[in-house]
């Protein structure tokens, strides 16, 4: 996908220079700061940190950081527990550190890589990580092109006014390589020169709907409307979405869906309004293993990310202040970035990161291997 007409991905392999780059997305939309994968710790901290996030892209990440970890001497299986632990929800991780586990046994390769071995370790291992990025970007476009069908059915009744779809989140590219899960769909719509337009919740408490859904829709030139977490429901009751699709970090063998915190209530809303509700699922994100819902560990953030808020700071009064230590003149013009906290000091906070959406809420799974009325 574009920025700035420059095409991009979230994460990829550099032959020339034999490295890992990807997009650090904690500076998104203000800074894009390409970053170095070159280690098994760095890997760990980028996941940890959420400088890689969205479920296809943590596992893609993860396989990388395998790779890294065998060319790094690390123990394979110590690696994979280091990886596991960074993210608990989101069963992209688990299936891509399995995958490369699987590839490691299957090759001979001991536990303890040796010096010896990694030659073989970064011609062969290195085409497994390579390979789970390829499937990744594989189903999200499936995933486009198997959505499209319910875009262009809703333009048929719309009569040439826009199709109005509501998102959760950020399911786009940057979540994912190329086209996203929850966008894949909407990004073939625009390019096809359906009438699209996007209601964009802001997603917090860390905002990648704002930060990231609005960044990515803009730079393709899909018309969208950023709009405060609470706005979906009165939304849907006076006619204006026509349709929600959201991303998922797990789905439950009985279709019950795990994505970010919110989503859950805008699954209600829907159903109340006779709205259609789908779910952009790639298969690595079904788990079979996990019978419902309520068997989904739920992952709790850093009670930080509800009480600061992180932005770029406008000047404008005509004064000199003082930020995070930095003078500032208020000459109107865009300052540093800076984080402001937002409750009085001390305030407990619960920073649950996900929500469970019950199958019976949803009308479809759109999936790389067609519209699915459930999981399996």
């Amino acid at each position: 996908m574009k920025i700035n007409e420059t095409t991009h991905t979230s994460i990829w392999y550099d032959k020339d220079q034999n490295k890992i780059f990807y997009i650090d997305q904690t500076l998104l939309p203000w800074e894009l700061k390409i970053r170095e994968l070159g280690s098994l710790d760095d890997t760990v901290r980028a996941v940890r940190n959420m400088e890689v996030r969205g479920a296809p892209l943590i596992g893609v990440t993860a396989a990388f950081g395998m790779w890294l970890a065998a060319v790094g001497g690390h123990n394979i299986e110590d690696a994979a527990r280091m990886l596991l632990a960074t993210r608990p929800t989101a069963v992209n991780l688990q299936w891509a550190v399995n995958k490369m586990l699987e590839d490691f046994h299957s090759r001979g390769l001991s536990a303890d890589s040796r010096v010896s071995e990694k030659h073989k370790i970064k011609i062969k291992t290195l085409n497994a990580a390579l390979e789970i990025r390829d499937l990744e970007i594989s189903c999200s476009k499936s995933i486009g092109e198997n959505g499209l069908h319910l875009i262009e059915n809703l333009a048929k009744k719309k009569n040439g006014k826009p199709v109005n779809i509501l998102t959760h989140c950020n399911a786009g590219w940057l979540a994912c390589v190329e086209w996203g899960t929850a966008t894949a769909p909407i990004y073939m719509a625009h390019d096809k020169g359906i009438p699209v337009h996007v209601w964009v919740d802001e997603t917090r408490p860390r905002n990648q709907g704002a930060k990231l859904t609005a960044f990515e829709l803009g730079a393709h030139g899909v018309p969208y409307t950023l709009i405060p977490d609470n706005t979906g429901g009165h939304l849907m009751q006076e006619g204006m979405v026509d349709m929600v699709i959201v991303g998922c970090d797990r789905v439950a063998a009985n279709g019950d869906v795990a994505n970010k915190i919110g989503t859950y209530l805008k699954a209600l809303a829907a159903k109340d309004n006779n709205i259609p509700f789908y779910v952009a699922m790639p298969y690595s994100s079904y788990d079979p293993d996990t019978p419902t819902g309520k068997d989904i560990p739920i992952e709790e953030r850093d009670p930080d990310e509800v009480r600061i808020v992180d932005g770029e700071r406008l000047t404008g009064n005509g004064e000199q202040g003082t930020v995070n230590g930095d003078r500032l003149t208020g000459n109107g013009e865009r300052g540093s970035l800076i984080g402001v906290a937002i409750v009085p000091e001390g305030t407990p906070v619960a920073n649950y990161g996900f929500d469970i959406t019950p199958a019976r809420l949803v009308s479809g799974y759109i999936t790389e291997k067609g519209l699915r009325r459930d999981a399996s």
